[in-house]
């Protein structure tokens, strides 16, 4: 069996000391970056671009996966590939070709991700999981950090998950969100493969610890 993966959030992290984060992710058990790039039309909030990632990667020692919350993700995708993206996902919401999308994630070299809002459902993603490589469930309505996880998001990575071994697809399945040691094993045994957490971790009191007890916790 695959092993479960653990992918803090940036955009939780304290901006004004972010390469102190980066090392603290970087030495911890934590297996991806995840970062999380707003533009305050798709989702009311705005984050941070290109400019940031790439100075983050500099310092990242593990996979960038890059969650585009944005309107019109085709117009960015070779710039996120050049700053230094290894997983870019986009929102099934915001493309109105997906599949040709996801092509054009791959001959960036990259894996290619969809997002879906908690409100769309999995069965949409019937004619295009064969070539995706990581699915990305909203656990909470996208746009702000620190949200109730919505309860619902059992059934659909059940659902998810079964959708995958009907198509034969390799696709992961990847949940953020409010994401805590409550939920994440019930959401592994649903059959979620990598668990953001934002809040959950950075607003610890020790975060490498938090990580720690969130690997054991889903191992």
């Amino acid at each position: 069996m695959q092993k479960k993966l653990v992918a803090p959030s940036l955009l939780a992290s304290d901006f004004a000391n972010l390469q102190r984060d980066i090392e603290m992710v970087n030495q911890s058990e934590a297996d991806w970056f995840h970062l999380d790039v707003m533009d305050g039309v798709f989702v009311p909030n705005i984050s941070f671009g290109m400019p940031v990632i790439q100075a983050m990667a500099k310092h990242a020692k593990k996979l960038l996966d890059v969650h585009l919350m944005i309107v019109d993700p085709d117009r960015y995708i070779k710039t996120f590939a050049e700053v230094g993206a290894n997983n870019l996902s986009v929102h099934y919401e915001a493309c109105t070709h997906l599949h040709r999308t996801l092509q054009a994630i791959k001959m960036e070299g990259m894996k290619a991700g969809v997002a879906l809002n908690p409100h769309t459902s999995v069965k949409l993603l019937e004619d295009t999981i064969a070539d995706i490589d990581l699915v990305v469930l909203m656990s909470v309505n996208p746009g702000f950090g620190g949200q109730a996880f919505i309860e619902n998001t059992y059934n659909k990575v059940k659902d998810l998950k079964n959708l995958i071994e009907q198509k034969n697809s390799g696709a992961l399945i990847e949940i953020d969100g409010g994401v805590n040691a409550g939920n994440a094993k019930k959401l592994v045994e649903a059959g979620a493969d990598i668990l953001v957490a934002g809040s959950f971790v950075f607003k610890s009191e020790n975060p490498t610890e938090t990580i720690k007890k969130l690997k054991e916790e889903i191992a």
